[in-house]
Order: structure tokens, then sequence, then C-alpha cells
């Protein structure tokens, strides 16, 4: 709306407000969704035994339990990493996933996505305090070997320059000689990490790493930032691949054997429009595992949370071993998928592509990469199972558990999906109605000025007087507010932009 029909619009409700006493409409509470569909339930079955655990994980943090389900998720995987990969069937043996997971939690600074993330990821703390030990001891070692090869170098230096003087063959110099590569420090866990950084350290962590992001906004704003190719390091990181970085600088390429980063962290909604709307369609943002649940209200923990089951789960996760070759080569330990399983698979999979075909723009493309996530997540939830019992290691992903991860995926991972990309394309005015309306209704306002709203309401968007206008403008639509332009004493001149709340957004209605 331009200022010249604001304008308009208050000098004609001014005599109709002079008489205000009531005639107020129902109001559309449903504004305060923004348009937004309704949060699915995350189903539990996927998690098994370790349910109750995350449940009291939450409820410690404040959170709702979707983060801390989710991010369990996330820390899992990554600790799988490299050494296991699924196989949904064995006629297809070039069709496999690396254990890899990308998991964005969506909700507002106060719905406690922080917390829920420091809960699920607080064993990984004590866990890498100890890979730094001992990676002093291997530093000791090398230490030792590399003043061994200093000196082995210098006297086959002495004997080189003898050889030469008395004319006869040059001595090849011993294996001793040869400086030792300096053991790089294990990491579980890496932080704001440039492409040339996060190579650097997948160079001399085979397993890959978990990228964790309290603002995954700024990530998915920034690949280009450092450096060309920032996008494309990023994708080649879902896949898991080996991969070879090849720079001036250096003396030969940097090989990353298994390029795999799991990445956890969260974002606002409000953040959700720039992110996934203004971005490349590559594919990126449909590899998310989105999770965007309602705010609950806080209830004070009745018990403490087992924290030591949930740090044996990721320790059983952390020492699974690959398979050796006799030179040492690692290759992941393939899982395949059960008869059972590879049927129910396959009948999902015509299902999927049924709905691909008639979906659109980012959730089409999130449904295309299904697939793979679910056979990740299939994964996920059978070596957690394991490591949190007593059994065997699993040779094979059961049916049972493909079935749980089958329903998580329809029932909660594609809602979830719509959910997020439904508010990402919603118009600037519908969000920021919707955050105006909060607005009002925690500050308990039974009237508003514009220009206030501007100044000092404290939402982000709302720092302009055209976004001002168009959150009131749809609140006066949905019956929320009414003009109720006023001047000070018998001025003339422009009326000040106030608006009634209706009662009812409170809870009463007057008659």
């Amino acid at each position: 709306m331009t200022a010249a029909a604001m304008r308009d619009r208050f000098d004609a409700a001014e005599p109709y407000v002079a008489s205000v006493g009531g005639g107020w409409l129902p109001p559309d509470m449903s504004i305060l969704g923004g348009g937004r569909t309704v949060p699915p339930e995350m189903p539990s079955d996927i998690f098994g035994d370790l349910w109750p655990l995350i449940q009291d994980l939450a409820t410690g943090a404040g959170a709702p339990v979707d983060y801390v389900a989710a991010s369990v998720i996330g820390v899992a995987a990554s600790l799988i990493g490299a050494k296991r990969r699924i196989q949904p069937f064995a006629t297809a043996p070039q069709w496999q996933e690396p254990c890899v997971s990308w998991v964005a939690l969506v909700g507002d600074p106060s719905s406690n996505k922080s917390p829920a993330i420091d809960a699920a990821t607080a064993p990984l703390r004590g866990m890498e305090r100890e890979l730094a030990e001992h990676h002093k001891n291997s530093l000791i070692g090398w230490s030792t070997t590399a003043e061994r090869a200093k000196a082995e170098r210098a006297e086959w230096q002495g004997q080189v320059k003898a050889a030469t003087k008395e004319g006869v063959a040059t001595p090849s110099m011993p294996a001793a000689a040869v400086d030792p590569d300096e053991p790089q420090r294990p990491r579980l866990v890496v932080q704001d990490g440039t492409p040339e950084a996060v190579g650097d350290i997948l160079s001399g962590n085979p397993n890959g790493v978990l990228h964790l992001r309290d603002e995954l906004a700024a990530w998915l704003m920034s690949f280009e930032r450092y450096s060309p190719g920032g996008r494309e390091f990023w994708l080649e990181a879902y896949g898991g691949r080996p991969h070879v970085v090849d720079r001036k600088s250096m003396k030969a390429p940097l090989f990353i054997p298994f390029n795999g980063v799991t990445v956890l962290g969260g974002i606002q909604p409000e953040k959700l429009s720039e992110c996934l709307l203004k971005t490349a369609d590559d594919g990126l943002v449909p590899r998310f595992l989105w999770v965007w649940p309602d705010p609950i209200r806080y209830q004070r923990p009745r018990s403490i949370a087992d924290g030591a089951l949930l740090e044996r789960v990721y320790r059983r996760l952390m020492g699974l071993q690959p398979l050796r070759a006799d030179d040492g080569q690692a290759s992941p330990v393939v899982l395949m998928l059960s008869d059972a399983a590879g049927q129910v698979f396959e009948a999902w999979i015509r299902d999927n592509d049924e709905a691909v075909r008639d979906a659109s723009a980012l959730y089409k493309g999130f449904l295309g990469k299904l697939r793979g996530m679910v056979l990740r997540l299939a994964l996920v939830a059978e070596m957690m199972a394991w490591a949190a019992g007593r059994g065997a290691e699993p040779t094979c992903v059961s049916a049972e558990t493909l079935v749980a991860v089958l329903a998580f995926v329809d029932d909660y991972a594609k809602p979830s999906a719509l959910r997020v990309f439904g508010d990402a394309a919603l118009p600037a005015s519908e969000r920021n109605a919707a955050a105006l309306a909060k607005h009002i209704r925690k500050s308990g306002a039974q009237r508003i000025n514009a220009r206030d709203v501007q100044r000092s309401s404290g939402i982000p968007a709302l720092k302009l007087a055209i976004d001002v206008d168009a959150a009131t403008d749809a609140l006066v639509e949905a019956d929320w507010l009414r003009p109720a332009p006023s001047r000070a004493g018998d001025t003339v001149g422009k009326a000040r932009k106030d608006f009634l709340v209706n009662p009812a957004v409170h809870g009463s209605l007057n008659e």
C-alpha cells in the first residue's frame, strides 16, 4: 500500500473511529501462524529404546523433543561416518549411500534450539578431550622420529659430499632419513570452518566430521565469501566421496579419502526466505532433514537424564572399525537391506516417484532426494539400536527398522519440509503481520502506533515504514486492528497512525 493510500484510509476512518465502542468481528487468529501449516508430531519408533532418554534430555533443555531427537541423529551419523555404508539391493552395487546427514532445526531465538543441540552433543566434548590427549602422545613419537630423520639425513648428506669428492657412486638416501608426516589432531566437531580449513581437517580425519553451526543462515549465505567453489565443496561433502584439492601454495595435492561432513545447526523462520529462495537451485537445500516444531511450555525436569547412556552409545559408534586391506587402506563395511526390507523399499520408491511427479519447486527436489535420505536414516537407526543394546553388530538393515524410518519420513520429514518451504515462499507482509500479531499478544497492547512499532517493537523485519504499513494493513483485514488516527489537540496536519486492538485477541470480545 502506498503512503498516499494509507493517508486516504486514515482520513476515511477518522469520523468512524471517533464513536468506536464495540462492533468488533472475531479476529482471524490463524494470522499468528503466518499461513504456516501445523507441525507434525515426531514418531518415536525410529529411536527405539533411546526415546525415553531423548525425552528426558529435551525436558532438561526446555526444548521440544524434536530438536534433541534430530540432533542425536546428526551426531550418530557423524560418528559412524566413513566406517559404514548402506546398499539397498545386491543387484545394484553402484548404489551405496554414505553415513552423512544434514539436519536443520527451525525456530525462533527463544525456542531453545541451542540448548537442545548442547544436550545432544555434550558427550562429544569429553570424547574430543581424550582424543586430544592421545594426540599429544602421538606428537611425542612423531618428534622423536623426526629428529632421527634429521640426523639420518645429515649423515647421508655427509656421505654424498664424500662420494662426490672421491668420485664414487652417490649413496641412496636411507628410508629413516625421510621426514615423517606430522599426525593431525583427531576431530569430531568443526565450527565455522571455511572449505579450505575443513578440507585440511578431513585429510587427517578419514571418518569425516560434524560441522556444528548455531546459525545455519550465516553458513548458507557464505559459500562464495572466502573462495570460489565453496558451494560445490559442500555439495560434494554430502556425498562422502574421495576428494583431491590442488593449490598453487601446496607442494603436493591434498587428498581427502572421505569428503563427508554431517551438518547440524539452527535457523530462524524469518531467514528461511533469504536462504532458501535466493540460493542456487542445485539440490543443496533439499538435502536437509528439516525440523520445525511449535515452542513448548517450560516444565521443570522431574529427573536427571541418563547422559552416561548417550555417551556409551556415541562411544560404541566412534569405536566402529572399517575394513582394512593388506596395505592398510580402509574401506567401509557395507550393510544391505534385508530381503523383506528391500521389498518394502522398492514399493515405497514407486509411491514416492508418483509424489515427485505431482510436486513442484523446492518440495519436488526434496522428494527426489528422499531415496538417499531414507537409506541413510535407516543405517543410522540400525546402528543406534545396536549401540544402545548388547548384541552383535548388525550385518543388514531389518525390515522393522526400515518401516520405522519410512513412517518417520512420510509422517514427519515430508510435512516438516512442506512447512519450511511454504513459509519461505510466504509474502513478507504475511510473515511481518504474524510477527506483529505475536508482539501485540505478548505485550497485551490495547492500542498501537505505527511509528512506535517501527522504532521500538524489536521486530527486525519492521524497521521500514512501508513494511509496517503492509503488516498493519494485513492485521486490519484480519480484524485484529482498527485505524484510530489521532492528532495532538486541535492541530492540523498529518494524523498519527494509531490503531485500536481487537480485545478478542487478548481473550475477550466487547459485544
